[in-house]
């Protein structure tokens, strides 16, 4: 079961991938979804924000106009917990310690499959663990 109160970012200059990637999330049952279409707007949402975002989908072409570090702002800035920065050609590797926080994908658009896995990493699946002290009862068979 998905976490409907994840905060999610997505950030590209195209409508339609902004919409496709939107439609996906929520086909996961993820509608917490700010899409912004410049950096500009991403950095105002992020900076003044009084909540974390949970996730952040963003195109590395909206960065390298501008000269922006996109990899130092999404590993150090504490407002993104996890991000994904797709159609990145020429990205810099990312520390191995760091790449649970971030991802880097060189597809143009990440497909419903890739945003898939990359939910199931930053919203794992919870497991129903019985409560403490709740005593199971064994399986009656046949002496009703």
């Amino acid at each position: 079961m998905s976490n409907r109160a994840l905060r999610i970012l997505i950030a590209d200059d195209q409508h339609f991938h902004r919409m496709q990637i939107e439609r996906t999330l929520n086909q996961l049952n993820y509608y917490r979804v700010a899409p912004v279409h410049t950096l500009e707007e991403l950095l105002t949402l992020v900076e003044y924000s009084c909540e974390s975002f949970d996730l952040l989908l963003i195109n590395a072409n909206l960065a390298t106009d501008s000269r922006f570090d996109l990899l130092d702002f999404c590993l150090d800035n504490r407002q993104i917990d996890h991000a994904l920065i797709y159609d990145s050609q020429y990205f810099p590797v990312i520390p191995s310690g760091r790449r649970h926080k971030i991802q880097v994908s060189r597809a143009e658009l990440p497909d419903s499959a890739a945003i898939q896995r990359l939910m199931l990493q930053v919203d794992p699946p919870r497991f129903n663990a019985p409560r403490p002290g709740l005593q199971w009862l064994p399986e009656l068979h046949g002496n009703c």
